[in-house]
């Protein structure tokens, strides 16, 4: 069974100290971690995908009625943090590793990410990065709704609150039916 492993807005404005809508120290705790997963999924020949908030300062977009603007395309802020930048640099010309823009929370709206991933028979789905109970929770949300096998490693989300994290796996688990590791 082939598999992926989605590292979703890894980036600077959600993840570094001076990030515009940083989680901070809880995401920045789980480099290393997201690193290993990285490696371990590429070495096994399965597929590590960055879906990455990409937004354009459009005053109309709805996240800005909730949160200050953050990823801005082309800024610094909307690049991978650390050594998942680095991670990427190094094979993002491999055809099992991809980068795309995403304008809402779940990694599949307006996106091509189902298309993606069923044409190469991928079906079980390891949802990992920042914010376990928004970004990651609305993919694992769709993802759910399209039959993908759900995967959380809780080592590898993280959030603003302690509390934000719970909620979250116990809807993973109880709500989506998804394997908790």
């Amino acid at each position: 069974m082939t598999k992926a492993l989605l590292i979703i807005d890894y980036t600077n404005d959600f993840v570094a100290d001076d990030g515009s809508l940083t989680c901070g120290k809880p995401a920045q705790d789980i480099e290393d971690y997201l690193f290993s997963l990285a490696n371990k999924f590429y070495e096994d020949g399965d597929y590590v995908i960055f879906p990455t908030d990409g937004h354009t300062g459009d005053k109309f977009s709805p996240e800005y009625k909730l949160f200050p603007p953050h990823n801005i395309i082309g800024t610094p802020g909307q690049e991978l943090y650390g050594k998942l930048k680095t991670w990427y640099q190094e094979h993002k010309d491999s055809d099992r590793v991809c980068q795309f823009n995403k304008n809402r929370y779940s990694s599949f709206q307006n996106t091509n990410l189902d298309n993606y991933l069923r044409e190469r028979k991928i079906d079980d789905l390891w949802l990992t990065g920042v914010c376990t109970d928004i970004c990651v929770l609305h993919t694992a949300i769709a993802a759910y709704n399209l039959n993908y096998q759900i995967t959380i490693p809780t080592k590898g989300v993280a959030t603003f609150t302690k509390y934000g994290n719970e909620w979250a796996f116990d809807h993973f688990k109880n709500t989506l039916g998804a394997t908790l590791i």
